[in-house]
């Protein structure tokens, strides 16, 4: 089986700082992947780079076997790549629904309209009716997005980039900010959405990473010190040295 995404060589440095240390890995169609780490580490620099917000200064990035180092984050997502932030990025003026039916209007290349003919428009509202009932959500489309929970406002997120059906979600710490219940329900939303969409997660709850995970790479200094499966993690000395010794 062809990897969904390859990275090959990738490096990226601020200044006398290397955020990403020539590091290669491939991402299999269908599977969650996991990467941890200390903070400092590098992820978020990565799914930057992976997204086409971050430009890598040496390496190259495959998609669905295209090149995409050089293309821009537009491209990307009209490939197939979704991404999440670790700071909420919902529209908090406009309703839940209206949050996903922009992003299904993005993903369509309509151009922009008043809402009253969008939210007429049964093939874009149905799509987003389906997106959020997969996240939890169908009973809140009304809402202000700045009235939910924060939770609910992650899960709406996820929602705006699964309206593009993407082949691969990028998740910036979807759980960062949440309660325990709130982290409860994110998880149990990511089990059902394995398998349905690739998924490249960093996260630093790691009992969601455990649970959740098909293989983990573990980044350290934005170098893989190691990937393999959550059995194979936990057993890596180097790993417990490095990283789950401590706190994350």
């Amino acid at each position: 089986m062809s990897a969904l995404l390859s990275i090959q060589g990738l490096e990226k440095r601020f200044g006398g700082v290397t955020a990403t240390d020539s590091l290669t890995l491939d991402i299999m169609p269908g599977e969650l992947h996991a990467i941890i780490g200390p903070n400092g580490a590098g992820k978020t620099t990565l799914i930057g780079q992976l997204s086409g917000e971050i430009a890598p200064d040496a390496g190259s990035i495959r998609f669905k076997g295209q090149a995409i180092t050089a293309l821009p984050v537009e491209r990307r997502a009209l490939l197939g790549l979704a991404r999440s932030f670790q700071i909420t990025s919902v529209l908090q003026g406009f309703t839940a629904l209206e949050n996903v039916l922009l992003a299904a209007q993005a993903h369509d290349g309509h151009s922009f309209r008043f809402w009253k003919p969008v939210l007429a428009e049964t093939t874009l509202r149905d799509t987003a009716m389906a997106v959020l009932d997969q996240v939890g959500l169908a009973g809140r489309a009304a809402i202000p997005a700045a009235a939910l929970a924060h939770g609910e406002q992650r899960q709406l997120e996820l929602a705006m980039a699964l309206a593009g059906k993407p082949d691969l979600l990028l998740l910036d710490e979807p759980m960062a900010g949440m309660g325990p219940e709130e982290s409860v329900r994110m998880t149990e939303l990511l089990a059902r959405l394995k398998r349905s969409v690739t998924i490249l997660l960093v996260e630093h709850d790691m009992d969601a990473v455990f649970r959740l995970a098909d293989r983990i790479t573990v980044l350290v200094y934005g170098s893989a010190i190691a990937t393999g499966t959550p059995d194979a993690i936990r057993a890596d000395e180097s790993v417990r040295a490095a990283y789950l010794g401590s706190d994350s």
